[in-house]
C-alpha cells in the first residue's frame, strides 16, 4: 500500500491556483544609481480584478533604520516631514502611468537615499488574497566616472576624402566608495566593481549615428552602415594605455563629416543582471571632409573623313598629390545627354593600369593626366558623341581600394564627313500610246554622276500617281524596285500583270532604266517617275542608303468620255397578297464603254421599326460579270432557295421572289457594274448605275397575337411537378385552327427579380417537334401542346435550383388565302414565380431510421461482446466447504 497524500499542501496550492489576488510587484533585485543621477521605481498591481483605478503608498527604510512614510497617492498627509519638502520641490514626484501602475521620481539622487522602497496598496476587502505589497533595495553610488577629449576645446579637424582619420577620447572609473549614510557599528562593504562601456557617435544637427561601440562585455559592434567598412578593417578601435580610446576611419569619406562624441557608460552587474548607472558624454572633434577635386575634358567638335582613324584625348585634372590611381572609361552615345546605361562603352583602363576595349578601338597612356582613345576606319555610324568618365581610388589600410573622387567630361560631338554620291536623273517618255491598248515605253536615266566609288551602287524605284482634277493628294503606289544586286522585287499594283508579261522592267545600260506597257488601259492613264537611290557599303559588308533622287513625273493620259449607265427596273406583274411571287426587271444601257461585262447586285430597302432615321438596306442576292450567282446578307437564310438572279440577255436580268411574306415589304432596286477589259484575264470598273425603286406593300389586316402564362401550382414541394401554362389569345379576324401554328419557346429566370439572363428551357416549333436544352441536376422537362391554343410546360422531379421567373415566346405562323405560311410578329408572356420548398419529414425521416437501426444493431453486438467475454474469459470456480458457504462474506472478500 502507498503513502497517502499530503492532504493539507495539496488544498493550499489548489486554493492559490484558484483564488489568486491581487500581487504588488516592482523591481527584482537591487537598484544602484549614482549620485546625482535620477531614479525611477516602478510599481504595479497583477491579478487583480478591483476598482478602475488602484491607490499606492510608498515607504522608506534607510539602512539600520525602519520604514518612514515616503508618498500616497490618495492621502496628502500621508509622507513625513522631510519628504513632503521634497514633493512639494519636485524632488520626489509619483507619476501614474496606468489604473493599476505608478512610477516613484526621485531627481538628484543622494547618499541618503540609499535603502529599502516599499510599494503597497491600500485594501478593504473583507478576507486577504494574494500580496498587498514589495520592496526593493536601492543603492547609491559615489560618481567616480571621469571623460574628457584629449585637447579642449574640440578642434576642427580638415582632411581629403580616402585620407586616415584619427580620434582620440580618455576615460576612466576607480572604486565607487560607499555613500554617507546613517553610522553602523558594522564595517562597511567592498564598493561595487564597475564596468565601462564606450560608443563613437557621429552628430550632425538632430542626427545622432552611433560608429563604432565597445560594449561592457568587451564586445566591438559596428553602428548601422558601418558594418561591412568594420569588417573590412576601414573602421577601428583601439586602446592606448589603461584610460585612452581612439577611433579609426581609414579611409574617410564624403559621409564622415561632422562632429565625433565620445560616449561613455558604467555598468554594474546586481545578482547577475547587468545595469547602467549612468552616462556620460563628450564632444571630441569636428571633422570637415574636403571633397577631392576632379576634372575630365575633351575636344567639344570634331570633324573626320570616313574611312580614317578618329583620335579623342581625356585630360584630367586633380589636386590630389598622394598616391592615387585613375580610372578612365570611354562611351559613345547617340544623344548629347546619354547616360551610362544608354551608352556604348568603348575602352577601359582600370586601376591596375589594364586595358580592355571593343574592336578596332584602342586606349592608350601618353602622359601623367591624359589619356588618348583611337578608333579605327570610322564609318557614318561613328557619328555621335564621345565623353570619358575619370575615377580616383586610393589603397587602404588593408590592402583595399576606395574611390575618393569621380568624373565625367561634357560629350566631344564627332561629325564623320564623307563624299555624298553627286547625280542628277531624268525621266522621259520614248513612246506615248495616243488611246488605250497602245504600248507606252519610259526611260530613267542617271546623268552627270560624280563621287561615286566602288563601294557605291545604284538602284531605281517606279511609282504610279493617280491623276485629280481636284487639288487633293494622292498616294503614290509603288510599282516595282530593282535592288543595287539587279534583284527585281513587284508592288501590289503590278505584280499580276507583270508576271502575264504586261509591265516590263530592265536595266538597258550602267545609267538607265526602261519601262515598258504592252497595252495601255485606261486605269494606267496618270503620272510616273522614278526614284535612283545610292546605296554605301560600311565596314561590316552591309549595305546602307545613302541618297535618293526623284525625276520630275511623266503624265500618261488621252482623251476619252466619260463612261454612262443608265438602270431601268419595272414589274411585269402586280403583287396582289402575301404568298404570291414577286418579279422585277432590269434593262442597263451603258455609253464610252468598250465590250462591258455586268454585274448585278439586288437590295432591299427596309424602314427600322424604332423610329425616326435611315433604312435598313441590305443585299438579297447577286451576279458578278462571269454570271456567277453569291448569296447576299440576308437574315433569313432559310429562304435562300426562294430567290432567283437570272441574266435574260446581254443587258436584261430578271429577280423572282417565290412565296412572299408580309415581312418582305420595302423597296427594291438594282446595283449594276459595268467592268471593261483591262488586259489578259483582268477586268476593271467602268461604271456603276442604280435603278429606280420598285415597292412591295401589303395592305392587311390580319389578328394580333398575345401570349399570358398561368400555374396553378406557384408553390410546390421538392419532389413534385410543376406546370405552368401558355395562353394565347387572339384579337381581330378569327382563323381556323388549321391555318393556324406557333412556335413556343420557354425560357425561366433562376433568380427573385429579372436581373439574370433568361435560360432557355424547351422549344417545339410549329411542326410539333420538341427540343429540351441541356440542364444540370436530376429534374426532367415536358413540353406539350394542350388545346388549341393552350401549351403546357412541365419539370418532374422538381428541385431548389428549379425556382424562379418562367415565361414563354411565341411566333404565330398564318396560312394566307394562296396557301403559305407566313410569319408573324413574336410576342412575349410576363413571368409567373414558381418556388420550391423543402418536404422536411421526408429530409429527415430517413436519417432518423438509419440512426435508429445502427444504434440497436451496435447495441446488441456490445451485449453479446460482453456476455461472451464474461461467460468464457473471466469465468473462476471457487470450492469452498459447506461451513463457508453458510457464512455471510466470503474470506477473499475482506
Amino acid at each position: 500500500m502507498g503513502h497517502p497524500a499530503p492532504r493539507p499542501l495539496l488544498l493550499a496550492l489548489l486554493w492559490l491556483a484558484v483564488c489568486r489576488g491581487r500581487v504588488v510587484k516592482v523591481p527584482a533585485g537591487a537598484l544602484v544609481r549614482v549620485v546625482g543621477t535620477e531614479l525611477v521605481i516602478p510599481c504595479n498591481v497583477s491579478d487583480y480584478d478591483g476598482p478602475s483605478e488602484q491607490n499606492f503608498d510608498w515607504s522608506f527604510s534607510p539602512p539600520g533604520g525602519g520604514f518612514v512614510e515616503l508618498a500616497s497617492t490618495w492621502e496628502v498627509g500621508f509622507p513625513a516631514q522631510p519628504y513632503r519638502e521634497r514633493l512639494q520641490t519636485g524632488q520626489v514626484v509619483l507619476r501614474r502611468t496606468a489604473n493599476d501602475a505608478v512610477e516613484l521620481h526621485i531627481n538628484n539622487v543622494q547618499p541618503a537615499d540609499q535603502g529599502l522602497y516599499k510599494c503597497s496598496t491600500p485594501s478593504t476587502d473583507a478576507t486577504v488574497q494574494g500580496n498587498y505589497e514589495d520592496t526593493v533595495q536601492v543603492k547609491v553610488l559615489a560618481d567616480a566616472l571621469r571623460v574628457g577629449p584629449t585637447e579642449r576645446p574640440a578642434p576642427s579637424l580638415g582632411l581629403r576624402e580616402g585620407e586616415p582619420l584619427e580620434l582620440r577620447c580618455w576615460a576612466s572609473s576607480s572604486p565607487a566608495s560607499p555613500p554617507a549614510a546613517s553610522p553602523s557599528p558594522e564595517p562597511a562593504p567592498p564598493a561595487p566593481h564597475t564596468h565601462l562601456a564606450l560608443r563613437w557617435e557621429l552628430r550632425r544637427g538632430p542626427e545622432r549615428r552611433p560608429v563604432l561601440a565597445l560594449t561592457h562585455l568587451g564586445r566591438l559592434r559596428a553602428g548601422p552602415g558601418y558594418e561591412q567598412r568594420y569588417r573590412a578593417g576601414a573602421v577601428r578601435l583601439g586602446t592606448e594605455g589603461t584610460d585612452g580610446f581612439r577611433l579609426v576611419l581609414d579611409p574617410a569619406l564624403a559621409a564622415d563629416q561632422g562632429a565625433y562624441w565620445c560616449v561613455v557608460g558604467e555598468w554594474i552587474a546586481e545578482r547577475g543582471a547587468w545595469q547602467e548607472i549612468q552616462e556620460k558624454a563628450v564632444e571630441v572633434a569636428t571633422v570637415v571632409i574636403r571633397p577631392t577635386v576632379l576634372r575630365a575634358t575633351v575636344a567639344r567638335n570634331v570633324s573626320v573623313a570616313e574611312g580614317r582613324n578618329l583620335d579623342l584625348a581625356c585630360n584630367i585634372s586633380t589636386d590630389r598629390t598622394d598616391d592615387v590611381r585613375p580610372e578612365v572609361a570611354w562611351y559613345f552615345s547617340r544623344l548629347p545627354d546619354g547616360t551610362l546605361l544608354a551608352s556604348q562603352l568603348l575602352a577601359r583602363l582600370d586601376r591596375t593600369s589594364l586595358v580592355h576595349s571593343a574592336p578596332r578601338v584602342a586606349l592608350s597612356h601618353t602622359d601623367t593626366r591624359s589619356y588618348h582613345l583611337l578608333v579605327r576606319d570610322v564609318s557614318r555610324d561613328s557619328t555621335g558623341y564621345y565623353f570619358c568618365q575619370v575615377a580616383l581610388w586610393t589603397l587602404g589600410h588593408n590592402r583595399s581600394w576606395h574611390k575618393v573622387a569621380e568624373a565625367r567630361s561634357a560629350p566631344a560631338s564627332v561629325d564623320v564627313t564623307w563624299l555624298e554620291p553627286d547625280y542628277q536623273v531624268f525621266l522621259n517618255a520614248s513612246r506615248m500610246p495616243g488611246f488605250a491598248d497602245e504600248p507606252t515605253e519610259m526611260e530613267c536615266r542617271v546623268v552627270e554622276v560624280r563621287n561615286t566609288e566602288a563601294r557605291v551602287r545604284l538602284a531605281v524605284s517606279w511609282y504610279y500617281r493617280l491623276s485629280r482634277r481636284s487639288d487633293d493628294m494622292a498616294a503614290n503606289e509603288l510599282l516595282a524596285v530593282m535592288d543595287g544586286d539587279w534583284t527585281l522585287r513587284y508592288g501590289e499594283r503590278s505584280r499580276r500583270r507583270a508576271q502575264d508579261g504586261e509591265f516590263i522592267f530592265s536595266k538597258e545600260h550602267m545609267d538607265t532604266f526602261s519601262f515598258r506597257i504592252q497595252r495601255t488601259t485606261e486605269g494606267d492613264r496618270g503620272n510616273y517617275f522614278c526614284v535612283v537611290s545610292a546605296w554605301t557599303q560600311h565596314q561590316n559588308k552591309s549595305w546602307v542608303k545613302s541618297k535618293d533622287v526623284f525625276s520630275k513625273p511623266i503624265s500618261i493620259f488621252w482623251a476619252a468620255e466619260d463612261s454612262v449607265l443608265v438602270v431601268k427596273a419595272r414589274q411585269p406583274k402586280p403583287l396582289l397578297a402575301a404568298g404570291s411571287t414577286f418579279e422585277m426587271t432590269c434593262k442597263v444601257s451603258s455609253q464610252n464603254v468598250r465590250s462591258p461585262r455586268y454585274s448585278v447586285a439586288i437590295t432591299a430597302e427596309k424602314a427600322i421599326a424604332a423610329g425616326p432615321g435611315p433604312n435598313d438596306t441590305r443585299c438579297i442576292v447577286s451576279l458578278d460579270q462571269d454570271a456567277v450567282v453569291r448569296p447576299g446578307n440576308w437574315t433569313d437564310a432559310a429562304r435562300a432557295q426562294g430567290v432567283v438572279l437570272e441574266k435574260v440577255q446581254e443587258d436584261e436580268f430578271r429577280y423572282r421572289m417565290y412565296q412572299t411574306q408580309v415581312s418582305d415589304a420595302g423597296l427594291y432596286r438594282c446595283v449594276v457594274t459595268a467592268w471593261a477589259p483591262a488586259g489578259g484575264s483582268l477586268w476593271r470598273e467602268a461604271a456603276t448605275g442604280l435603278s429606280n425603286p420598285i415597292e412591295i406593300d401589303f395592305q392587311t389586316s390580319g389578328p394580333v397575337f398575345n401570349a399570358s402564362v398561368h400555374s396553378d401550382t406557384p408553390s410546390v414541394t421538392r419532389g413534385e411537378p410543376i406546370k405552368v401554362f401558355c395562353i394565347l389569345t387572339v384579337e381581330g379576324t378569327m382563323l381556323e385552327p388549321d391555318d393556324m401554328a406557333f412556335d413556343v419557346s420557354w425560357f425561366a429566370v433562376h433568380s427573385f427579380g429579372l436581373d439574370k439572363d433568361p435560360v432557355l428551357l424547351s422549344t417545339l416549333d410549329r411542326k410539333g417537334i420538341v427540343t429540351t436544352a441541356p440542364r444540370p441536376g436530376k429534374s426532367s422537362l415536358s413540353l406539350e401542346r394542350v388545346g388549341t391554343l393552350e401549351f403546357l410546360l412541365q419539370v418532374h422531379g422538381s428541385e431548389d435550383q428549379d425556382f424562379g421567373n418562367y415565361f414563354c415566346s411565341v411566333t404565330p405562323w398564318v396560312k394566307s388565302p394562296t396557301g403559305s405560311w407566313q410569319k408573324e410578329t413574336e410576342t412575349h408572356s410576363k413571368p409567373v414565380f414558381i418556388t420550391v420548398k423543402m418536404d422536411v419529414l421526408t429530409a429527415f425521416k430517413y436519417p432518423l431510421l438509419i440512426g435508429v437501426g445502427l444504434s440497436t444493431v451496435v447495441g446488441l453486438l456490445s451485449c453479446l461482446i460482453g456476455y461472451c467475454s464474461a461467460h468464457w474469459c473471466c469465468r473462476k470456480e471457487v470450492q469452498e466447504t459447506r461451513r463457508e458457504r453458510r457464512r455471510l462474506m466470503s474470506m477473499e472478500m475482506d
